[in-house]
């Protein structure tokens, strides 16, 4: 089941941000720099800012345990939106929740016409999905992550594709 994120789902989404960026990221940015990203960016003041100015989203295992998230920006006056995080246990993936999680998004971005993610360019699994679903490749840039550096893919989904005229 996909369903907006409330407080009492804060401890899910830190425990899953946690496993998921560990496993992610091993081997590609160092731990105590993922640790320190993680504890600020997920701390419960920063979780109630983001249920507060963003959409999160929560996907839950048929138990009714929170396994995954997705959390994506409001439209803007441009009919632009940001995917900034996606992330399922390692123990569901591949199990169908991410697309869940990703048409659930795409039906609430009524006006929307552009959705942006970046990705870590070695983050093969995250890339994978997102072209799967139909994002395009804009730009590969070099930048620094909490100091340390790292090539960033931009993708975009569109969605309302502009239709040419002749």
């Amino acid at each position: 089941m996909i369903r907006p994120m409330t407080a009492d789902d804060i401890g899910y989404i830190q425990h899953i941000a946690h496993i998921t960026w560990n496993d992610t990221y091993a081997g590609i940015i160092p731990e105590n720099i993922q640790t320190a990203f993680i504890n600020r960016s997920y701390s419960n003041a920063m979780m109630v800012k983001r249920m507060e100015k963003t959409h999160v989203l929560v996907a839950e295992c048929e138990q009714g345990t929170p396994i995954g998230f997705l959390n994506f920006t409001r439209e803007d006056e441009d009919g632009d939106s940001e995917l900034t995080d996606m992330y399922i246990l390692p123990s569901h993936q591949h199990s169908g929740y991410g697309k869940k999680l990703f048409d659930f998004t795409i039906g609430m971005l009524g006006n929307a016409k552009q959705l942006y993610v970046y990705v870590d360019s070695r983050n093969t699994a995250g890339r994978a999905f997102y072209e799967k679903q139909g994002f395009e490749l804009l730009e590969v840039f070099e930048e620094y992550f909490e100091g340390y550096p790292v090539e960033t893919v931009q993708y975009v989904y569109y969605i309302h594709k502009p239709v040419l005229a002749y």
